[in-house]
């Protein structure tokens, strides 16, 4: 083993962190995090050691481990040492969050990756390849090591909350205590009705110090209406760091959960599994996680009590005080302008007794009471009391009533991207560029910007969460980097909102089909098609689903959104139907990427402008034939290609023709994507192509020069990215490129400088990149990068900064206080 490590394995180095980390008094409560992940490391890098023996340690994903383990070594042996100073603590304190973070990344991204590799046959290993195949190959059955990285950190993940919770501090040391106590049940359901806060008390338990103490495992999972027990299991089994298994019936599914489980029990302790929001009638489903193992505790939460699966915990609404308090917190101003102490407690009461104690009703009236008059308040009180009856009629209005008026306030542009939330299934994590590429084309808005507002817009008055995944930076047109989400209340609201309209004259119609059973109003034995009048359809099937489609005609559908689950799925015919259709959106809920087929009927729609493929497996060339000549942007996410990818130029395509108007590609987390196709380089109207987190994309090719329109070029996270071809100096439009995380780059092409147009680089760790003198020529270019990889671009750049006016973000005024550490 390397000198570095002392001649000691990987994980036993960790190991002796870990004790370092925990007795760590000034960063308390970050060194706890810090700990909490080399704990997770430990059992991934015992099997790399299991199955490599002595691996090299100064090259590729190994390395990056290497150099995030020597500073975590430095920053804990300064502390043991001789303390921080005051004036370190803040630099000290992003120091730590900086290696936590990029653990955690080679926890989720990078060491399963390695792993991967390693079952191809492609690390470089110290000793003879060939004898240690049959070995590897025994132990890699017993693993299954994963093959697709990409997604699995947020498959079984706890959630993080924006604030601590108001309210909940009895029931959170109740529940702890029945966890931690070992005498108590090994199941619990947490039940009440919706609205009450039920996940936001079990995600407040399962992020407490002493909960993530005592269970070395906590695995969470929403369940929500249509409960699918194979791929939840499925999501276990990646999320440890294994490949998914294909399951024939769920009796399979529970053999493998056991197995993951012991696995999990023996390598580091006890387990907690939260099953989050499950329906009623869902008691068989509980039954299957009802498996007999020392230390595997399951919480369940749900509006129903199951108690065949255990004792029930009922959460009662907030008493009057705490909910007083979280209409205060979330009013912000204590008291509106021009009112008496007297009238301000007064109104308090009044709208407090309408929220009946649920924390979601609180939080949305509170925002829209936000900073507003004395008029407001009176207002949104007198339209509960008797002002307008029409809206709060009943003694005790249900939860949608008290959230009718927060709606009612809404701007009518924003009531109507409200109502379309509720297309998206519940529980659904939404990236914003979804939305918004929808929103762009159903309300002819010219601009990204605007539609990310609205979002903004609703997420100000708690309607929806906007949350930035903040792993790379957040640019004007590209909100990948955000992810959507809401509750089911407000998405219940949402869709209530169209109910309220004739069935079939709605904008917006929701379509369920569990297993073959399609809704009331559908037959399939009907002489006549079904007329939808609706320009926004959404489409949801289950695995079951055998594609035996009722007939329909959709002549004013803009927007489709199909939800599907099954390993092959055949478009409908009724899609050619579609002349108006603009947004294509094909998501699959399934554990692999689903066949498309009969994507042919694409071709005949005269409007389509935006397709997205999420989680399925289908042929570029297929797109091509299809001569889509008004598509504009075309999204490819976590799509499997397969060898056919590979193709053969078509010669008979002219792809200028095919293709005239596409000025957007997006390719994000395609594991099998090691080459571009050759067709993308002709594609003369591109103005950005983004490929990311796509790990084995090697090299790009000669002819992206011919892009000569192209003015973004998106490329992080593909960390195996070696060099960029030097064709690239004749992209003369070129004004943003994107290298953040390419881990492997350590060129750029020599004479970038000629790219006079380029105004912004993102090189976020980037310290292997060297930047060629050429750059210089660059003038208002400025390079943004994190401390580290600013550090070495300035020792590289600091004798030509008089000539160099790169701006290297947050590095030259943080440089001194870097240099005392």
């Amino acid at each position: 083993m390397s000198d570095w490590l002392g001649g000691a394995l990987v994980s036993e180095v960790l190991k002796g962190l870990i004790q370092e980390a925990k007795t760590m008094i000034d960063f308390k409560l970050l060194s706890e995090d810090l700990a909490s992940t080399m704990e997770r490391m430990i059992p991934l890098t015992e099997q790399i050691e299991t199955i490599q023996g002595k691996a090299d340690f100064d090259h590729g994903d190994l390395k990056v481990l290497k150099q995030t383990i020597q500073r975590a070594r430095k920053v804990l042996d300064k502390c043991q040492r001789g303390g921080v100073w005051f004036y370190e603590k803040p630099l000290v304190s992003r120091k730590i969050k900086g290696i936590n973070k990029d653990m955690v990344k080679f926890c989720q991204m990078d060491l399963q990756l390695h792993q991967y590799r390693n079952q191809l046959g492609l690390s470089v290993v110290v000793g003879n390849i060939d004898d240690k195949v049959e070995g590897w190959s025994k132990r890699m059955d017993s693993l299954s090591v994963a093959p697709v990285p990409a997604f699995t950190d947020h498959l079984c993940s706890v959630p993080k909350l924006d604030k601590p919770p108001v309210g909940l501090d009895w029931p959170l040391m109740d529940l702890k205590k029945r966890f931690i106590d070992n005498t108590t049940a090994a199941s619990l359901v947490v039940s009440a009705p919706p609205g009450c806060g039920k996940t936001t008390l079990v995600t407040h338990l399962c992020n407490n110090v002493d909960v993530k103490r005592h269970f070395k495992h906590i695995l969470f999972n929403v369940v929500s209406s249509t409960p699918n027990f194979r791929t939840i299991v499925q999501n276990l089994i990646q999320y440890n760091g294994h490949a998914p298994q294909t399951f024939e019936n769920d009796t399979q599914a529970t053999v493998a959960l056991r197995k993951v489980l012991e696995k999990l029990t023996e390598d580091g302790g006890p387990i907690l599994l939260v099953l989050d929001d499950v329906w009623q009638g869902a008691d068989s489903f509980l039954e299957k996680f009802r498996i007999s193992i020392r230390n595997y505790k399951v919480l369940v939460t749900s509006r129903s009590e199951f108690q065949s699966f255990g004792p029930t915990y009922c959460l009662k609404p907030l008493e009057y005080e705490n909910a007083r308090a979280l209409l205060v917190q979330w009013a912000s101003r204590p008291i509106p302008n021009n009112a008496s102490p007297d009238e301000y407690d007064n109104l308090l009461k009044k709208i407090l007794k309408r929220c009946n104690g649920f924390p979601i009703v609180i939080e949305v009236v509170g925002v829209s009471l936000k900073g507003k008059s004395l008029n407001t308040w009176k207002g949104q009180v007198e339209s509960w009391s008797g002002g307008k009856k029409t809206i709060l009629d009943s003694p005790r209005p249900s939860v949608l009533q008290c959230l009718q008026p927060s709606f009612n306030a809404l701007d009518p542009d924003l009531k109507e991207c409200f109502m379309d939330m509720g297309s998206f299934l519940e529980d659904q994590k939404i990236r914003a560029s979804v939305i918004i590429d929808m929103w762009m084309e159903l309300y002819g808005i010219n601009s990204s910007v605007v539609c990310m507002k609205y979002l903004e817009d609703l997420a100000s008055q708690n309607l929806l969460k906007l949350v930035p995944l903040g792993r790379n930076e957040q640019e004007e047109g590209f909100y990948n980097e955000y992810l959507v989400t809401q509750h089911d209340i407000l998405r219940e609201l949402a869709i209530h909102q169209s109910v309220l309209e004739a069935f079939f004259e709605r904008k917006r119609l929701n379509l369920e089909i569990r297993e073959d059973q399609f809704p009331d109003w559908c037959c399939l034995n009907q002489i006549e098609p079904i007329i939808i009048n609706a320009s926004l359809l959404s489409i949801t099937t289950d695995d079951l689903f055998s594609a035996n489609w009722i007939e329909m005609e959709c002549p004013n559908v803009e927007t489709l959104i199909l939800n599907i689950s099954s390993q092959n799925f055949a478009l409908p015919s009724f899609i050619a139907g579609m002349k108006k259709l603009k947004v294509l959106i094909i998501t699959n809920h399934g554990s692999y990427p689903a066949r498309l087929t009969k994507l042919s009927c694409l071709s005949l729609l005269p409007n389509l402008k935006r397709i997205r493929l999420e989680k399925v497996s289908v042929t570029l060339l297929d797109i091509l034939h299809m001569q889509l000549v008004r598509l504009k942007k075309l999204s490819l996410v976590m799509c499997s290609f397969g060898e056919d990818f590979y193709d053969i130029e078509d010669e008979t395509l002219d792809v200028s023709r095919a293709l005239p108007s596409l000025q957007e590609i997006d390719i994000d987390y395609c594991y099998d994507l090691d080459e571009v196709p050759y067709w993308v380089c002709e594609v003369v109207s591109l103005k950005s192509l983004s490929i990311t987190n796509c790990n084995k994309l090697s090299l790009l090719p000669e002819a992206i020069g011919n892009l000569s329109r192209l003015q973004v070029l998106r490329l992080s996270s593909c960390i195996n990215l070696s060099e960029l071809p030097e064709t690239m100096e004749r992209l003369g439009q070129l004004q943003f490129l994107d290298i953040s995380h390419c881990l492997g780059l350590r060129k750029l092409p020599l004479e970038i400088g000629k790219l006079q147009k380029l105004k912004k680089m993102s090189m976020r760790k980037c310290w292997r990149c060297e930047l060629p003198d050429s750059v210089k020529n660059l003038e208002d270019l400025v390079v943004k990068c994190d401390e580290e990889t600013g550090l070495v671009l300035w020792e590289r750049l600091k004798p030509k900064m008089r000539s160099l006016r790169v701006h290297v973000e947050e590095i030259e005024h943080n440089l001194n206080l870097l240099h005392m550490f």
